[in-house]
């Protein structure tokens, strides 16, 4: 069965949209949908979702601490809500609740803060004590002995997982039934920019004319950008994960600690998904550094003893785009024509339709989305920062 089509490029459209993963695919399905705009492209280098899309651990939630960050998330979360009914495709989309483990007086007073900011913002937040952790998942080790002693967690009963490539999928060939021209195999080389107006992409295909140019491309957007001579704000990292060997049920919420840098779920089929925190080098390639993973073990292992036999099936590492204060970077660019959606870093998935649901709005109409205009780019000149290092935390 044909999801979509495989099309060579036109000569022109109306807007190219660079990067084929979760943010591009979303963006271009909303500007369909919601504004009627058909003559678009979505380029890229790869295969579609092949990037990060292929690469994180599917952890939904929206319980961040700042008022124009739980907005973002929130809208996003209301869209995976109904995003399975409306694609016509099981993302698996299952809210089995999302845990913060706190394991000192710090994360716990941080934790409390934001269970607190989040109900302001209208967003559904729980603080638990060790008890209730123990009753909600009841293979966490909380003894008061543990190395990383569990002191209480947060909870978003409405949070939880996704089937990522059913999500990419789905989006693909609802944007594809529109019209949409989606072009594998398609790398951008540069840009033609006349009197500081972008007029076209060169490509590895060849020169595409574009009315606007959206980049999406998460921790290669630096590097785009740069060929149009614009210097971002982001450092990208290796994020890494791994999955397990398939196992019976034991876990059905998600377990995230970003004092161990370790997050646990169970997908589907059974496997372990863990993630890990990022990095600390800037690195392009999709793998990363075994004495993390040995760290990201060692934490879960103090956390879960019931993994001790469980045998790794698998690691990889993503490219994260990380901005100074750990929010996103949403809407135009010094150069007229030109946008940009990147500095997810690490929450990326989790913001899959409601990125490209304000990117669109804000490509159709010109002007940042309500909910994009705290994330521009001059927010860095301004220094209005949306410093979200506390509940972006790690990687998840």
């Amino acid at each position: 069965m044909i999801l979509w089509r495989n099309p060579d490029p036109k000569p022109a459209y109306d807007v190219v949209i660079v990067g084929g993963g979760g943010h591009g695919l979303a963006t271009a399905y909303y500007l369909a949908r919601n504004h009627g705009l058909t003559n678009v492209a979505v380029l890229e280098r790869g295969w579609l979702a092949g990037g990060n899309m292929a690469r994180n651990t599917t952890i939904i939630r929206s319980n961040y601490l700042w008022d124009e960050s739980a907005a973002i998330y929130e809208h996003s979360l209301k869209l995976w809500e109904g995003l399975s009914a409306e694609l016509d495709y099981d993302l698996q989309f299952s809210q089995r609740g999302v845990l913060n483990l706190a394991h000192s007086l710090g994360d716990v007073r941080e934790g409390r803060r934001r269970v607190n900011a989040n109900r302001l913002n209208g967003v559904d937040a729980e603080w638990l004590d060790a008890d209730e952790v123990k009753k909600f998942c009841p293979i966490i080790n909380v003894s008061d002995r543990a190395r990383y002693p569990v002191m209480g967690a947060t909870l978003q009963r409405r949070g939880g997982i996704a089937k990522h490539d059913h999500v990419a999928w789905a989006l693909a060939r609802k944007a594809d039934a529109y019209g949409i021209d989606l072009i594998q195999g398609c790398e951008v080389t540069g840009f033609e920019i006349t009197k500081n107006r972008v007029m076209a992409v060169q490509t590895s295909r060849g020169r595409i004319a574009a009315g606007k140019v959206a980049l999406a491309a998460a921790g290669h957007t630096s590097v785009l950008a740069a060929q149009a001579g614009i210097r971002l704000p982001l450092q990208s990292h290796p994020l890494q994960a791994l999955v397990s060997e398939l196992l019976e049920p034991v876990l059905d919420c998600v377990v995230m600690s970003n004092a161990v840098h370790v997050y646990v779920s169970q997908a589907h089929k059974g496997e372990l998904v863990m993630g890990a925190g990022i990095d600390a080098y800037n690195s392009y390639g999709q793998r990363g550094g075994v004495h993390v993973i040995e760290a990201q073990m060692a934490a879960a292992l103090e956390l879960f003893p019931i993994f001790s036999r469980v045998r790794v099936l698998r690691t990889w590492a993503g490219i994260v785009d990380v901005s100074p204060d750990a929010s996103p970077i949403v809407g135009p660019t010094p150069v007229d024509g030109l946008y940009i959606n990147a500095g997810w870093g690490t929450g990326g998935f989790k913001a899959t339709p409601g990125a490209g649901w304000v990117y669109a709005d804000t490509l159709a109409h010109e002007r940042p989305h309500p909910l994009a205009e705290p994330f521009a780019l001059d927010r860095f000149s301004t220094g209005a920062l949306i410093d979200e290092h506390g509940a972006a935390a790690v990687a998840h």
